[in-house]
């Protein structure tokens, strides 16, 4: 009886050692199939920390695998996203408001770039865009936040309809004219400005000049909403709910957007390996003239919304027709 008792708590044992194998393995799977980020952006500082983010493993904990998708303009990403090919992606103030009011159950996580376009004229004299009046401006925008935050800056100088927009079909070709000697003045934004700037210190041009940015034109022409939230990060509509994971992101977006703000040499580096056709120069001078400032899109409210009011009084086509609900602001 005694071996008999002796073999049954052997297997017994064996019985508990499988089992605590098999949950141990079912441990180990779960943490293998955790689901892989996808992050998205323009080439532009909104999405450079995105990419810091990446380098560092900022979200290890979160996704075993993490990688950043280009894209070339809000038509592109609004497809990437209509077909669930983005969990979190850079984006312009307006787009976010305008997918919720739409049914779209996205969030906007924060603003961190507070203005990025920026005037750059063949004429020292052209230091604002008041200036501009008779003259030609090159412009790529033609619809969404860039081409509604020029034409309310032009129309508060006194200058909408005096100036002459011509549109390219995007904003290489713009630069591409400025070098040439084909155009005088282009409103561009970052990193494009300094991209046009050092090519032309490079191939040895007539000088060029960085005349005035858009938010300091903003902020004159309207002194109760002087801050210009124009972009920051949304949770797609996929990601949006796990409220979480979309905190953790902000958080870890927010520590490399203050990484990139006080090493903006070793930003550019970063940068350069993840988006080659940009030289290192540019990039630098690109985060040395934006405020890249990331804030919660909760504590930013009431900026958002004074932009959002404006939008919806002259072209609520852009936001959907109204303010987005209080549950749209940040996870």
């Amino acid at each position: 009886m005694r071996i008999i008792r002796i073999i049954k708590s052997i297997n017994t044992a064996r019985h508990a050692a499988a089992a605590l194998c098999l949950l141990l393995a079912g441990t180990a799977g779960a943490a293998e199939t955790r689901p892989p980020l996808t992050l998205a952006g323009p080439a532009s500082v909104v999405s450079f920390p995105l990419l810091h983010m990446i380098d560092s493993g900022a979200l290890k904990s979160h996704a075993d695998r993490v990688t950043f998708r280009l894209w070339q303009n809000p038509d592109q990403l609004r497809v990437l996203l209509a077909n669930g090919q983005v969990d979190y992606t850079a984006a312009p103030a307006n787009l976010p408001a305008l997918l919720a009011n739409r049914g779209e159950p996205v969030r906007l996580l924060n603003i961190s770039v507070w203005g990025q376009l920026w005037l750059v004229s063949r004429d020292p004299q052209v230091r604002r865009y008041a200036d501009l009046s008779g003259k030609v401006l090159l412009t790529s925008f033609s619809r969404d936040l860039p081409a509604i935050l020029l034409d309310e800056v032009l129309r508060a100088e006194r200058v909408a309809g005096k100036v002459t927009l011509r549109r390219t079909r995007d904003m290489q070709d713009a630069v591409a004219l400025m070098l040439a000697g084909q155009a005088d003045h282009a409103v561009l934004g970052e990193p494009m400005a300094s991209l046009l700037l050092w090519r032309n210190a490079r191939a040895g041009g007539a000088p060029l000049y960085r005349s005035q940015s858009l938010a300091s034109a903003w902020r004159e022409a309207f002194p109760g909403q002087p801050a210009l939230p124009q972009a920051g990060l949304m949770a797609s509509s996929r990601r949006a709910p796990d409220l979480a994971l979309s905190r953790v992101v902000e958080h870890a977006y927010a520590a490399s957007a203050r990484w990139c703000a006080a090493q903006p040499r070793a930003c550019a580096e970063l940068t350069h390996r993840h988006l080659p056709q940009l030289p290192v120069a540019a990039i630098e001078a690109s985060i040395r003239v934006t405020r890249l400032d990331s804030r919660p899109a909760s504590e930013v409210r009431p900026q958002l919304e004074a932009l959002y009011r404006l939008i919806a009084d002259k072209h609520p086509q852009a936001i959907g027709g109204r303010l987005p609900d209080v549950g749209f602001y940040g996870p």
